[in-house]
């Protein structure tokens, strides 16, 4: 079986493809063909990290994502996150390839924000907030870039001097990258937050013309969006069965579930024009399998005698 490195894995794995390859695993998933049960984390014995697997199974594919997450490892010089995410064949059980873990969820996570803004804006994107300096804040800029070509996005981080390091580290002439001017909220199409706050970083009252999608905070007890802007909004999940576990800025705004949508059923019913709309992004092994699809593809395109 051959193993894809990070870079091999990005490779493989274009962003328009990488979307519409999640739109129809959306459906999928929705519609109870692919089986995704609840990712399992263990901690090691010291507490000092977790091992995460994250299984799913479709008609065609198999694939298992295996992470490893050391928060103190930035201090050895080593990736906080490790992992790999295999691919097997769902009628003979063959192992296919392995792709590298971090890198799949950094571009199938960008991709299923590229999704929602593809399902909930209306008309041309032309300026985009990203709050966050870190991995999940570059693929979202890398899938913009590919996407929707010469925007401007502005770069909010903890402190100013990180939102200018960040953009001096990833310019691109694909797009207009910036750092955050103060006092500029309001104008944005789209803000996509990317931290681990455990407090609320955005509070800039919802407004229609602008969509709000939530990706950093992946625990009850974290929240980057302000529970008043959630519940003045149309609230859409990526996964509707993780989310009412994970997704902290819903939890914390004390919202019903029963009136949490999930983004497959946007696609059928178009969302109320006259309200604003907040997407929360849990992740889900679904979106793994969207991405070995398209990396089998890939795979076959590139090399036809694989």
């Amino acid at each position: 079986m051959k193993h894809y490195c990070a870079t091999q894995t990005q490779a493989l794995l274009p962003f328009p493809a990488l979307v519409d390859m999640l739109a129809r695993t959306v459906r999928d998933y929705a519609g109870g063909t692919i089986a995704c049960p609840e990712r399992t984390t263990v901690p090691t014995h010291d507490g000092g990290g977790v091992l995460m697997c994250m299984p799913a199974v479709g008609a065609d594919l198999i694939t298992t994502k295996l992470l490893t997450i050391f928060g103190a490892n930035t201090a050895l010089h080593l990736p906080a996150i490790q992992g790999t995410v295999t691919c097997a064949d769902a009628h003979d059980g063959r192992f296919l390839f392995g792709l590298d873990g971090p890198t799949v969820t950094m571009r199938r996570t960008s991709a299923i924000s590229m999704l929602a803004i593809r399902t909930f804006v209306h008309g041309h994107v032309r300026r985009v907030l990203v709050i966050g300096t870190g991995t999940q804040a570059l693929a979202h800029v890398e899938a913009l870039a590919a996407l929707h070509p010469a925007i401007e996005v502005a770069i909010r981080g903890r402190t100013p001097d990180r939102a200018e390091r960040f953009c001096t580290q990833h310019a691109t002439d694909r797009l207009m990258l910036r750092p955050e001017r103060a006092g500029a909220e309001d104008g944005f199409d789209v803000v996509i937050t990317t931290t681990s706050s455990t407090t609320p970083i955005f509070d800039t009252p919802a407004d229609a013309r602008r969509l709000v999608i939530g990706v950093g905070a992946y625990r009850p007890d974290m929240a980057e969006i302000a529970p008043q802007v959630v519940r003045a909004s149309q609230i859409y999940v990526d996964d509707p069965i993780g989310a009412p576990s994970e997704a902290g800025d819903i939890l914390q705004a004390g919202v019903p579930w029963g009136d949490v949508r999930a983004l497959a059923q946007a696609f059928d019913t178009p969302r109320d024009p006259a309200r604003p709309v907040f997407f929360k992004s849990v992740g889900c092994a679904a979106w793994d399998l969207a991405a070995c699809r398209v990396a089998r593809d890939m795979q076959t395109r590139l090399s036809p005698e694989a």
